[in-house]
């Protein structure tokens, strides 16, 4: 009993002994499709400062709770935001209705 001949193992070998080698595989050469360019769209942010003091300068007011459903922030650091619209010069006034404190801003000019 004789073993089969097994193919060559390297592209040299194949060449020398004649054996059929897979064909090469070559990329198709991808098109790519003309851009046009485009202008830049300018993206405004709001910020949840932004948020927060929208809310303050609507006629209504809002209530801490309004505020934290809004941002998402803690109690503790919605009344520091508070603190900080100050220092950028809202004046904001706070009024007590029933127990629920109510908070309105002036926007500064």
């Amino acid at each position: 009993m004789t073993k089969p001949k097994s193919a060559p193992t390297s592209k040299i070998a194949a060449k020398l002994t004649g054996a059929a080698t897979k064909p090469a595989r070559h990329r198709a050469a991808r098109k790519l499709e003309p851009t046009t360019p485009s202008v830049p769209v300018p993206v405004i942010r709001t910020t949840k400062r932004d948020q927060l003091a929208a809310l303050l300068v609507c006629d209504e007011g809002a209530t801490i709770a309004q505020m934290i459903a809004a941002t998402g922030w803690l109690p503790h650091t919605t009344r520091a935001a508070l603190t900080g619209l100050k220092k950028l010069g809202y004046a904001i006034d706070s009024d007590k209705i029933d127990g629920v404190r109510t908070y309105r801003a002036v926007a500064p000019e």
